[in-house]
């Protein structure tokens, strides 16, 4: 690995780190209808930023909301501060949440058990549809973010309440335990945070009870159109083509085949990549693609 592609990682994970003391955690614009029972907490962006507005009513160029889901140690704001932004400015109704919360563990979230994670994810994406009147909303996931919505596709009835699901170097068929261990480095003070038992994690190792049962009998479900955007440098969800679905309606697109010295690994291409979040937009909108390139 060259040095310089080296330090990219940490790079971006610094950033993101840092933005935990800067950013509120807690949401400036969520709706006020929120209950505070639910299972789930609502973040917003900064309140510049214009994402998690409950007023955005989509429009007829792009007429669905977008939920935008964290990965693993990620949350609603950090994850989310480019490419919400990016989607916000084209005219999409952008929606973050955070979900998989342990008790005493704050701001690292994506750590519970993966099928509640997608029950949490389901009475979002209601709120979200309730909110701005689609009958369906699209889901962009990063990580375990690509890869959980598919429990709710499949097992939770969301495959009637989602058009798309873009996963950004996700976790369909696992990796090792390592691989996701790699990412506490990037997170200071993180790994003193997390309890003993991190469910997500046993979740997403190849071969967990979860990931059998999400991908036996098929990766998808009809009805929803899955893109996947991979990065060869990914050195956490291993080997990078296993985040890759079979099926009939699924593109699997590698980030360096448009963009050949694009050297984002697996934190950077869902945090900070424009390349990506070009992809992504083409995905959301496939009769208006424009090709993705290195000056996406």
């Amino acid at each position: 690995m060259l040095p310089w592609k080296r330090a990219l990682g940490p790079l971006a994970a610094l950033l993101l780190a840092a933005t935990v003391t800067v950013t509120p955690a807690v949401a400036a614009t969520a709706s006020p209808s929120v209950s505070p029972s639910a299972s789930l907490s609502v973040s917003a962006s900064a309140p510049s930023s214009g994402w998690n507005d409950y007023s955005c009513k989509p429009s007829a160029a792009h007429p669905r909301p977008v939920v935008l889901v964290h990965g693993t140690l990620g949350n609603a704001v950090d994850n989310w501060l480019t490419l919400a932004p990016y989607l916000v400015n084209r005219g999409y109704c952008v929606f973050s949440l955070d979900y998989g919360q342990l008790p005493g563990v704050p701001v690292f979230y994506g750590l519970g058990p993966v099928d509640a994670s997608a029950a949490q994810l389901a009475t979002y994406v209601d709120r979200v549809l309730a909110a701005t009147g689609a009958a369906k909303a699209d889901i962009v996931g990063h990580s375990q973010g690509g890869m959980m919505p598919r429990y709710y596709l499949k097992f939770l009835g969301g495959a009637a309440k989602v058009n798309a699901l873009v996963g950004i170097a996700p976790s369909n068929h696992g990796t090792t335990l390592l691989g996701l261990t790699q990412l506490l480095p990037y997170f200071p003070g993180a790994k003193d945070l997390l309890n003993a038992k991190t469910p997500a994690l046993t979740d997403q190792v190849a071969g967990s009870a979860v990931l059998t049962k999400l991908n036996a009998g098929g990766d998808t479900v009809p009805g929803v159109h899955y893109t996947v955007i991979a990065t060869r440098y990914d050195e956490v969800v291993t080997p990078y083509r296993t985040q890759y679905l079979t099926g009939p309606d699924v593109r699997n697109v590698l980030l360096q085949d448009l963009c050949p010295v694009d050297l984002s690994e697996h934190v950077a291409i869902g945090t900070i990549d424009l390349v990506a979040a070009h992809e992504v937009a083409n995905a959301l909108d496939p009769a208006h693609t424009t090709p993705t390139t290195c000056f996406s």
